[in-house]
């Protein structure tokens, strides 16, 4: 890095770093550190949430999936969006919880079900949230190795030490440090300003891969240079698609509904001034987002074009190159076949492919293919060859961002990447950190203790706490070996929780009918399911496999699961392999959610004795405080109530309600989507039409939107961000407000 890419990253951690401290001031009670006194307003909420969403795991994750299906599988996403506008428009389960007061997810499962359920939950979730986050560190700070070009081991004082682990201490060091300052008044806080120092710095981004690569010289011919089934560009060609596919789109869309309040309960959840205020927020990501995507496609863009065009062999063959060696370096082989993979990568020639001429690009035969096979011979010398080559090709594909950056970004903007990359990672790890510890401390230490501790000490558990969980992830990073794609692994982690979880909370929220004993059965059923799965997957190269072939079973079995998955084909495919489990993450987390959901609904229904009384657990009819009855309500027309606008709505909020419903749902869903593929289903395009369609929808018209939302939003986060500050200054503490069930009718002013 030169001089002026480090003064880049110094000056903006060094604000979010004393705005941190700054925060520490405004700390007096539990509601303050828990929940950032709940006097937030919407546009810091929506500004902080953008940097907690943009993270080093999702733009990896996110590169790992565009790599392997281009701009194609992207164009059904946009099934989604009805589903996020009516969830966005009703404020579908985060209306209702903050409607609860409750400071924790736990705090709302005790005035639903139990507190013995409350404290079991809570470490199911931890357990859970702990697993799957766990590998967070060794993803950014694997990240910042390969980008900065950190050696493997340094030496200080005359003592040697690997870099991986110090420089993962160093990063979770800094999220901790923003914790303990002020819990989620001091996340909020700096992820509002994290959030206004990326929107610029994003758009500077943009502009800079536009002017590198040639749209239709280089971007267009790399995408159309695929086989027929697994196409870049054409939505309706990529039927050979495995792990990524119709499939798995049609589980995150039942996942966004059914998971909706799942991780609820922390963090800015519950931060805002009213319930309104909170939906408002949820209501204003829909227009956070279009920066966010521009800077992602774009990102996946370059390193597509980099790692499959011939102008770039030199370049492409360097990178892939340097990674075989690399990361051949950090797996437990013997020396000898890290020297036969170095020499082997030295030996290749830079392989220059010529599209239109050579065979088209797939899945089995691409770039990637003689790197990896010649990888694969060498790692059989070794013991578990089949789990060390997993585990290689797992870091292979995530290490090609840091990598590739590295060699295109020129001085300065090498600065600017490695500040979003950096304040990406805070924002996460802080986050994560801190939702673990809450859920800890207040759903676990704090119930079972039974007995209330002064401000000052509660706060002190929850920060040391954070800090157990900190070390956790440390603990976490540096032995678990990750052996699928991010999504996958992440899935796979969190079934432990997320299998049982939604029908506990989802009729927690809106059923009468809901027992203690249905949630029970939920979340324990939930977590055998997941567990099993986890071993199945984690173990399968070297211990599942091996005990079905000395056994003789493992061709049977294969034809059991061939069996099972015809009817689903090419969707769900389940032929035996000996390196991968056949049964991806996806599918077996959809067969655990149908498990649950029913044995939620049955047992509940077998043991409900008398209606829960909703009403109460609200704060409506008779059982509403003072301040929410003060809420002036109107009669809106069916139209307006269609978009979800009811008599809480100012003028500029039905603005913004009208405005997400006309730009989601009218241009993007049915202009850019619904008409897109009646038309294609009568008529196919052309490619070369499809290469103008994501020209204007992926790049064009979300860049003209990001422009307008990066000053919007800047605007209203500093107008909120002074508002938080005077709010928090003049709001009435009260002690007894620290996540009892007891007390439930606080009043904040």
């Amino acid at each position: 890095m030169s001089l002026i890419d480090w003064l880049i990253v110094a000056s903006a951690i060094s604000l979010v770093l004393y705005m941190a401290v700054h925060s520490r001031r405004y700390i007096r009670d539990v509601a303050d550190f828990l929940s950032a006194g709940r006097v937030c307003g919407r546009y810091v909420i929506s500004v902080a949430d953008t940097a907690t969403a943009l993270s080093v795991i999702s733009i990896v994750a996110y590169v790992e999936v565009q790599y392997r299906t281009g701009f194609a599988l992207a164009f059904w996403n946009n099934l989604l969006l009805p589903v996020l506008i009516i969830m966005g428009l009703t404020g579908y389960c985060t209306y209702r919880f903050r409607e609860t007061r409750a400071l924790s997810m736990g705090q709302f499962l005790e005035m639903r079900y139990s507190r013995s359920f409350r404290i079991f939950a809570a470490i199911l979730r931890t357990a859970s949230e702990i697993l799957a986050n766990a590998i967070l560190p060794a993803i950014a700070a694997r990240f910042f190795i390969y980008f900065l070009g950190f050696p493997q081991h340094f030496t200080l004082f005359g003592i040697e030490f690997a870099t991986f682990p110090v420089l993962m201490a160093v990063l979770l060091g800094l999220a901790l440090f923003i914790i303990w300052m002020g819990g989620t008044l001091a996340l909020i806080i700096t992820d509002a300003i994290q959030g206004m120092v990326c929107f610029p710095l994003m758009t500077i981004f943009a502009v800079f891969v536009l002017m590198k690569f040639s749209w239709h010289g280089e971007v267009i011919p790399v995408m159309t240079d695929r086989i027929a089934g697994e196409s870049f560009l054409n939505p309706f060609d990529i039927s050979h698609l495995r792990d990524f596919n119709a499939f798995s789109l049609a589980l995150t869309i039942f996942v966004a509904v059914f998971h909706r309040a799942s991780w609820i309960g922390s963090g800015s959840s519950g931060a805002a001034k009213s319930p309104h205020e909170q939906k408002m927020a949820g209501l204003l990501g829909m227009w956070r987002g279009s920066l966010a995507t521009v800077f992602y496609v774009l990102i996946a863009i370059s390193i597509i074009v980099i790692l499959n065009h011939k102008n770039y062999a030199v370049e492409a063959h360097a990178i892939r190159s340097e990674i075989s060696r690399k990361v051949s370096g950090e797996l437990a082989v013997s020396d000898k076949v890290r020297q036969d993979i170095s020499g082997a990568a030295a030996t290749l020639a830079p392989p220059v492919h010529r599209i239109g001429t050579d065979a088209p690009r797939s899945e089995k035969n691409n770039g990637d293919t003689v790197y990896l096979d010649m990888v694969k011979k060498s790692l059989a010398k070794e013991k578990n060859s089949n789990l060390l080559f997993q585990e290689f090709r797992t870091l292979y594909y995530q290490l090609m961002l840091p990598v590739t950056m590295r060699q295109i970004l020129p001085p300065g903007f090498f600065g600017i990447f490695c500040l979003l990359m950096l304040l990406a990672m805070l924002s996460t790890d802080d986050s994560r950190i801190f939702s673990s510890a809450q859920t800890i401390a207040q759903d676990v230490i704090f119930v079972i203790r039974k007995k209330t501790l002064p401000p000052e000490q509660h706060v002190r558990m929850i920060k040391f706490t954070a800090l157990g969980v900190g070390v956790c992830f440390f603990i976490g990073s540096l032995y678990m070996a990750q052996l699928d794609y991010i999504n996958l692994f992440v899935t796979l982690a969190s079934m432990m929780w997320l299998c049982g979880c939604a029908p506990v909370m989802i009729f927690g929220l809106y059923s009468r009918f809901g027992t203690a004993a249905g949630a029970w059965t939920s979340l324990v059923s939930g977590m055998l399911w997941a567990g099993g799965s986890l071993f199945v997957q984690r173990n399968w190269a070297d211990i599942v496999y091996p005990f079905l072939e000395r056994n003789g079973l493992a061709e049977r079995t294969g034809q059991v699961l061939e069996f099972l998955s015809k009817p689903f084909e090419p969707y769900v495919v389940w032929k035996m392999d000996a390196v991968k489990c056949p049964v991806n993450s996806y599918e077996l987390y959809f067969i655990g959610m149908l498990l649950t959901l029913t044995l939620y609904c049955g047992v509940s229904a077998l043991t409900c004795k008398k209606p829960f009384n909703l009403e109460k657990m609200l704060h409506r009819g008779e059982f509403a405080l003072e301040k929410q009855q003060e809420v002036p309500v109107r009669k809106e027309s069916w139209i307006s109530k269609l978009v979800g606008v009811t008599g809480e709505y100012s003028r500029f909020d039905k603005f913004i309600a009208w405005a997400v419903f006309v730009l989601t749902f009218v241009y993007i869903f049915i202009g850019s989507f619904l008409v897109v593929a009646v038309w294609n289903i009568i008529s196919p395009w052309p490619l070369n039409w499809w290469a103008h369609y994501f020209r204007i929808v992926s790049v064009i018209v979300p860049g003209i939107l990001a422009g307008i939302t990066a000053i919007w939003f800047f605007c209203g986060g500093i107008r909120d961000l002074r508002r938080l500050f005077r709010d928090l200054r003049d709001r009435t503490r009260n002690s007894e407000d620290n996540g009892s069930v007891d007390h439930n009718t606080t009043t904040d002013k």
